[in-house]
């Protein structure tokens, strides 16, 4: 482990924002042939879709298994690699990594401010061969744009309805979860979430959250934890580690540069609230992961 800083794999220049391939066991992406199994991050989204048998991904510390009739998309900035696919199903799909300049700010933001951390949604079979077909077109007009000219503005239409049309059945199985309480609780909930992701490194406490948000913060607690099971330091906190768990795997940073980083002055505090929240001390914690 020799890097200062973790992987960032951004799309080249030529591809004009856009990446999409068909995907199986013997090909995965021709792209990130060299770094598809080490850990990387992307400034991009990154979709995969599996039609038929099963492919292994880790996205930020969490193995997912993505089976036939799923679809998964990862948010830019997050960790992810692919696992070994040994013993599964032989894997077809696609993977779509596409620039975040595609995307209508409303439509990003409500996925964004979600309570998952990803985008996981299980298909029907209509909702399936609606996908299939949204990405054979998208593949179609991405050939004949390279050849013919430099801007294709189908394709930032179909991009576009394709994560809208996501970004619905997601917030269709999530408004399930979460169907009894209010639209204000809900509202403060992906406010606040958003935050936290935006801000964790300057502000840690919940009252910091709750001043920008205009409600007294036993009002914010309490909302949170009716509706997520997890308290507001704990949302904080688990943006905090999730990022330092990265930074202490993938970067050969010092525990004390990594708390700097991450807004602590003093790195034996910061050392014992990772402790006492992972259950190993970050140095256990690098040699166990590296």
């Amino acid at each position: 482990m020799n890097n200062e800083q973790i992987q960032l794999i951004q799309l080249p220049a030529k591809t004009r924002g856009i990446e999409i391939y068909r995907m199986t066991d013997e090909l995965i992406s021709i792209v990130e042939i060299e770094t598809a199994f080490l850990p990387h991050r992307h400034d991009h989204y990154t979709c995969f879709f599996a039609e038929s048998g099963m492919i292994n991904l880790g996205i930020d510390f969490n193995e997912v298994k993505l089976s036939g009739s799923e679809l998964l998309i990862s948010y830019p900035g997050q960790m992810h690699h692919h696992l070994n696919n040994s013993g599964n199903a032989k894997f077809e799909g696609w993977l779509l990594a596409f620039d975040p300049k595609f995307i209508h700010n409303d439509t990003s933001g409500s996925v964004e401010e979600s309570f998952s951390n990803m985008v996981f949604i299980r298909l029907d079979e209509e909702q399936k061969q609606w996908f299939s077909s949204m990405f054979e077109l998208i593949d179609s007009e991405v050939k004949q744009g390279s050849a013919a000219s430099e801007a294709n503005p189908v394709i930032g239409h179909l991009v576009n309805g394709f994560f809208s049309k996501t970004a619905s059945l997601f917030q269709l199985q999530e408004s399930n979860r979460i169907s009894a309480y209010s639209s204000r609780s809900i509202e403060i909930v992906k406010t606040f979430k958003r935050l936290v992701r935006e801000r964790f490194i300057e502000l840690k406490k919940p009252s910091e959250y709750a001043e920008i948000m205009n409600i007294s913060v036993s009002y914010l607690n309490d909302t949170v934890k009716s509706i997520t099971g997890f308290t507001t330091t704990s949302f904080i906190q688990q943006e905090v580690f999730r990022e330092s768990q990265r930074l202490l795997c993938y970067t050969s940073k010092s525990i004390k540069e990594i708390a700097f980083q991450l807004g602590y002055e003093d790195y034996k505090y910061f050392i014992r609230l990772f402790s006492k929240s992972i259950g190993v001390s970050p140095s256990n914690f690098r040699k166990q992961n590296q």
